[in-house]
């Protein structure tokens, strides 16, 4: 493994790189070989799939068709319900998982479970020790979860043999004040978050909300320091890292991909003050673009979507 920019060191002692290019929504997901191909020979090293995004073997594709080797790119894919809501049978779970890994190729990185609603009522426990015991036996590396709330790490924690190395949410300014009780039991428990859609405040406000004039101002102050057009999807994103978090972006633009990569090896940019502001002013609002997974009992805040 050779990951291109820094990295996050997890539980288990493994690392992961910070920014992945993921394919599982747009023309991401449409032309996954391609532009795949694009973002590992851009400078990407992490690839992020799942197994209703249908693109595992579009994966593998396209790091055989790019100019790296196989151990140069981290892979993580997720089990996922067989159809929206429907939980998967226990005893279909092991084929699958295997499905995946013949889909691939190999086996990931890292594997999660895409969300607690993909184990049947009352199985969580027990479909969380399927992916323990396939890790002890050497068929999985890392294991992980997503969309999981405090409530859902109770149950599988308790005599876990594994914890979670991760936990893949919607996380970006507009959701902290509701989800700050779920970051707080993840870092106690050293459970690192995982964002998806780390730019919805820009791609998916109506407006941009509070943060944009901010987002706007510290793009200004960078590109004129830098030289270079640092605009403001980068700062967001190094928000993220500064978070502690390590984030998925998909993108089917040959330029968005290639400054994703650019993004990878950029130092910590931003000062104190200003990830300080961007994380107070994002709190007084709430905003979220994928749907309500993240309120099963954990209420959302009662704040505007806008100011």
């Amino acid at each position: 493994m050779a990951p291109s920019g820094p990295s996050l060191t997890l539980l288990d002692g493994t690392t992961i790189p910070w920014l992945a290019w993921g394919n599982g929504t747009g023309k991401a997901k449409k032309n996954a070989v391609e532009c795949g191909r694009q973002a590992l020979d851009a400078g990407v090293r992490r690839i992020d799939t799942a197994q209703n995004y249908g693109t595992e073997r579009e994966t593998a594709e396209a790091i055989s068709k790019s100019s790296l080797s196989r151990g140069d790119v981290y892979v993580t894919t997720k089990l996922s319900p067989i159809t929206r809501g429907e939980p998967v049978p226990l005893e279909k779970m092991t084929g699958l998982i295997e499905g995946s890994i013949e889909k691939l190729g190999f086996i990931p990185d890292l594997f999660l479970l895409h969300t607690p609603i993909v184990a049947p009522p009352g199985e969580l426990k027990a479909c969380w020790k399927i992916l323990e015991d396939l890790k002890s036996k050497g068929k999985l590396k890392s294991i992980g979860v997503s969309n999981f709330l405090p409530q859902d790490f109770e149950i599988i924690l308790d005599g876990a043999k594994y914890k979670p190395v991760v936990n893949q949410i919607e996380f970006h300014p507009y959701v902290m004040a509701h989800l700050e009780p779920l970051i707080a039991f993840q870092k106690k428990h050293g459970i690192v978050t995982e964002s998806y859609g780390p730019l919805t405040p820009i791609l998916r406000h109506p407006t941009g909300g509070p943060i944009k004039p901010i987002l706007e101002r510290i793009s200004a102050r960078l590109s004129k320091e830098t030289g270079k057009s640092v605009d403001i999807a980068t700062v967001l994103l190094l928000w993220t890292r500064a978070q502690g978090a390590i984030a998925v972006s998909a993108s089917g633009d040959s330029e968005r991909i290639k400054r994703l990569a650019e993004i990878l090896l950029l130092p910590d940019l931003l000062t104190q003050e200003e990830i300080e502001e961007i994380t107070t002013v994002g709190k007084k609002v709430h905003f979220n673009h994928y749907g309500n997974e993240m309120e099963r009992d954990f209420p959302r805040p009662n704040l505007p979507s806008d100011l």
